[in-house]
């Protein structure tokens, strides 16, 4: 999970509820380190990787992102190593995420981004050609279905969804809370974590279109089974102009919030 959708709202079954004012992950970004975690009800704590997320793409990464056709939205961006990444390939990026630090540490690596949760009106809806969830950001929301029918209205028709799973079979929707080592403590949320079997159960009306392991880490790929007699494919200055895009201090374009 990285740069995840966060609220700060007090926990309820809405899907948008996640990690807005979560004072210990902005802490950790502007760091650009840990140690941070998801706690649990039962207490147990899940570590998150800061480090990895703060730093550039990697190797395994930029596999994954070899994959990606179209235009590609990042849901849950976090700091933006991945948009950079396919910004510097000339590639047409977007970033996503309720957190302002997120967005803004998207931007001054050069990516575009908006502050907005996936479950809010979203610029180019029904034209992206990827869609990344990665870092174990299936968990947004805690409701997985309702997660991956949402993707399938941001993409294109027979669009992409890459999405990154738990590297053992799990399938848990728990409150948490994020934490530091200072024991400071944000807003709870619902979140979920999902191994491969699991998210493939969830996938009905998907096509699988591949699964791979690379660096202890799992990927799945779906492929939506939409289709729409007149679709007009992805284009890339309509779903990045209708941004609304300003220009904060060092001429960065960032999308309007």
């Amino acid at each position: 999970m990285h740069g995840t959708q966060r609220h700060g709202p007090p926990v309820t079954t809405s899907p948008s509820v996640a990690w807005t004012g979560a004072d210990p992950y902005a802490a950790a970004l502007r760091a650009g380190h840990g140690p941070l975690y998801l706690r649990r009800t039962d207490g147990a704590l899940l570590p998150l990787e800061v480090e990895r997320w703060c730093a550039r793409a990697d190797p395994v990464d930029r596999a994954v992102l070899d994959r990606c056709e179209g235009a590609v939205l990042d849901v849950g961006c976090g700091p933006g190593r991945l948009v950079a990444e396919l910004a510097a390939r000339g590639r047409t990026v977007l970033g996503v995420d309720v957190s302002t630090a997120a967005v803004d540490h998207t931007v001054h690596l050069g990516g575009q981004a908006l502050r907005r949760s996936v479950f809010q009106p979203l610029p180019g809806e029904g034209r992206w050609g990827t869609v990344l969830l990665m870092d174990g950001n299936v968990g947004i929301g805690g409701d997985p279905a309702l997660l991956l029918g949402r993707v399938g209205q941001l993409l294109a028709p027979g669009g992409l969804l890459i999405a990154e799973t738990m590297s053992v079979d799990v399938d848990e929707r728990a409150r948490v809370h994020l934490t530091d080592a200072r024991g400071a403590v944000g807003e709870p949320f619902l979140w979920a974590r999902l191994g491969t079997p699991a998210l493939l159960r969830y996938a009905r009306g998907w096509a699988p279109a591949g699964q791979w392991a690379a660096g202890g880490r799992r990927f799945v790929c779906l492929r939506s089974r939409s289709t729409r007699s007149s679709a007009e494919p992805p284009k890339s200055t309509a779903v990045i102009s209708s941004q609304r895009a300003r220009k904060p201090s060092g001429d960065r374009p960032v999308a309007d919030r």
